[in-house]
């Protein structure tokens, strides 16, 4: 159950531009300098672990992580996307969805190791103007109903 005002940055913030939302999740845009396309799809209920969740709320959480990925590979056409579901810092489940490319800042470590590179302003700023494109393809490719 959300527990607004429980100091759970997830449940008292959106966690990045909503880009879809219905009454079991989110699928949030992350404003991440280093990596434009990163998303999160977020739970709504306070809850730490997959196992928290029923057998039919795992699997629409799991397409919808899907569906995402689609968008992000077909308009932002990274590498590779990471995919991680850590709650480490912030304990409320949520899946974090990267794309990757081998000439990003971190390639080819973790976005959280030390940086391997300096960014290349050029890439990041072509990297941003698809997000446009991102915003529509998430809304076409997330289909999930309970």
């Amino acid at each position: 159950m959300t527990r607004i005002g429980s100091g759970c940055e997830l449940c008292e913030q959106h966690g990045g531009e909503v880009l879809f939302r219905n009454d079991q999740l989110r699928v949030v845009l992350v404003d991440d300098a280093h990596y434009p396309g990163f998303c999160r799809v977020i739970w709504h209920d306070h809850v730490a672990e997959m196992t928290d969740l029923s057998p039919v709320d795992r699997s629409l959480l799991m397409r919808t992580v899907c569906q995402v990925e689609a968008a992000l590979r077909e308009v932002m056409q990274p590498h590779k996307i990471n995919l991680a579901s850590l709650g480490n810092m912030v304990p409320h489940l949520h899946w974090h969805l990267i794309p990757r490319y081998t000439d990003d800042v971190h390639f080819p470590h973790p976005i959280w190791a030390p940086l391997q590179r300096p960014p290349d302003p050029d890439t990041l700023a072509q990297r941003r103007a698809r997000l446009q494109d991102l915003r529509a393809a998430v809304t076409r490719h997330v289909t999930c109903v309970a």
